[in-house]
Order: C-alpha cells, then sequence, then structure tokens
C-alpha cells in the first residue's frame, strides 16, 4: 500500500493552478481517484489532500452511526466540505480562490505527506508548524530534544 511521504514545493501560478508532485499523483492513481480530495484544514491555516482510501476510511467509520444522525453529520461534514480537484494534461490542478485565501498561499505552495492524507502550506507558514511537530515527535520518540 502506497502512502504520501516527503516534502515538495511547487509554483502558484497567476491562475492558482499549481503541479502535484509525481510521487503523489502515483499514489492517487493507485488508489483509482481522479485527482484528490481537497478540504480546508481543521484550526490549521493550510489544507488537506487525500485520495479514494481516506474517503472509503470515512465511509466505514459512518456506518457506526444511523444515517442522520448528529454524529454521523458532524463526521460527514469532513466530506462535504470536501472539493474533488481534478488534473490537467501537465499533473496540475486548480485550487480554488476560497481555499488559496484561507491557507495563505501565495507564489510557493508546500506538499507535506502525512501517509494518508498529505497537507498544503505556505512554506514560510509551515516552518514553526514543522519544528514544533518535530520537537513533539522527538519526545514521544524518546530521541532527545534538539540541541
Amino acid at each position: 500500500m502506497q502512502r504520501f511521504v516527503s516534502q515538495f514545493v511547487n509554483k502558484l501560478d497567476a491562475k492558482g493552478r499549481v503541479s502535484v508532485p509525481a510521487q503523489y499523483r502515483q499514489v492517487l492513481a493507485a488508489q483509482a481517484t481522479e485527482g484528490f480530495y481537497c478540504i480546508r484544514s481543521a484550526g490549521l491555516r493550510s489544507l488537506t489532500g487525500y485520495g479514494q482510501e481516506r474517503l472509503d476510511d470515512l465511509a466505514e467509520q459512518l456506518k457506526a452511526y444511523p444515517a442522520g444522525s448528529h454524529d454521523y453529520l458532524v463526521l460527514a461534514t469532513y466530506a462535504s466540505q470536501a472539493r474533488q480537484l481534478g488534473f490537467d494534461d501537465e499533473g496540475r490542478v486548480r485550487l480554488p480562490d476560497e481555499f488559496i485565501a484561507y491557507a495563505g498561499l501565495k507564489d510557493r505552495v508546500l506538499f507535506s505527506g502525512a501517509m494518508q492524507l498529505f497537507e498544503i502550506w505556505d512554506p514560510e507558514t509551515f516552518a514553526p508548524v514543522e519544528a514544533e511537530r518535530a520537537e513533539e515527535m522527538r519526545k514521544r520518540l524518546g530521541l532527545g530534544v534538539r540541541p
């Protein structure tokens, strides 16, 4: 099973198009996903991208609740707020203007793999978040703190 790993920085053009890393497109193709699903990240100034596998996992989780119940609808919001973005012939997607504004994207876009999903950030916004996450990872793994 392929996962989203590594980080890539690509240019965001004036039309809001960005090239999705080829490695990520391969993972999405293996999941039979046309393009990818994209949602505003909860509590973060970023976007979250994922393929059919994550959507299927969500559908499985929803089976635990009666359709239309409060818990069902809360989880289903993850799907209702998502947009499916398709690739053009060059492997680019057009990010919606409201997503670009939400994530504060300018001329460069950082893709950060997170196994079953990936994040889309402005590189400058992500730098302190990544440092904080790395520090917490070291602590959790017992690797000590950064000098």
